[in-house]
């Protein structure tokens, strides 16, 4: 059986990424994140970097270690309020920035990875998101024009994968890991688990012919928030 699982991530990523790619990462504030693989890309040196992802983590944590170490020129996103460090770039005009609804975001990783190069949303119109975007009208309401994303190397964490790069996403993983997969020109993937059977096929989330390479998780599970409730007498 051939595999597509290694180990030594930075390596791998190392010998793939280049200064102005576009990266696509997988996860939401800090669940489901690529961790080893993040800090496998920090390794890496490269800058001018373009990264796709929901957010950017926190200052320190997830992918605002890239931010630390100024290797991020634009950022695609839809939420960033968690990172003193992301506003201040972004407020010094460090750092470009383009806000995405969270919906389209989702639908143009996915379109990226369906071949679907456009599509018409309603979302945005007439607001700064629609600004330089085609306009048509369906049906009497309005929609602009948004491209689907292709990213050069897409990040992801799963629960399960097997040799062959099939990769299967627990709980709130499923964000948006299995989009962020497909839309990468070249997968990397981490799991907890790596069977060195097939999955089920039935189980699967994502096929392996998404996923290039697969590494182990480093058991790092960070929590964004914690909020702990006065236990309350019996």
């Amino acid at each position: 059986m051939t595999t597509k699982v290694i180990d030594d991530a930075a390596a791998a990523l190392a010998a793939t990424v280049r200064d102005g790619m576009t990266i696509a990462v997988g996860g939401f504030g800090l669940s489901g994140i690529p961790n080893r693989l993040i800090t496998a890309l920090r390794d890496s040196g490269a800058t001018g970097l373009t990264i796709v992802s929901n957010n950017m983590g926190v200052d320190g944590k997830g992918l605002g270690v890239l931010l630390e170490n100024k290797q991020v020129s634009k950022v695609l996103a839809s939420y960033v309020g968690e990172n003193k460090l992301f506003a201040q770039q972004f407020l010094n005009k460090e750092l470009e920035v383009e806000f995405v609804p969270q919906g389209t975001l989702a639908e143009r990783l996915r379109a990226g990875g369906a071949g679907i190069p456009a599509f018409y949303t309603p979302t945005g119109v007439g607001t700064p998101v629609a600004e330089g975007k085609e306009t048509m009208e369906f049906n009497g309401r309005a929609a602009i024009l948004e491209r689907g994303i292709v990213a050069d190397i897409s990040l992801v964490r799963a629960f399960e994968a097997d040799p062959e790069g099939n990769l299967r996403y627990r709980m709130t993983a499923r964000n948006f890991n299995p989009l962020v997969a497909a839309a990468g020109r070249v997968t990397f993937a981490e799991a907890e688990l790596i069977h060195e059977d097939y999955l089920n096929p039935s189980l699967v989330d994502t096929p392996g012919i998404f996923v290039q390479h697969v590494v182990a998780t480093d058991g790092v599970k960070d929590i964004e928030q914690r909020t702990v409730r006065v236990r309350q007498e019996a």
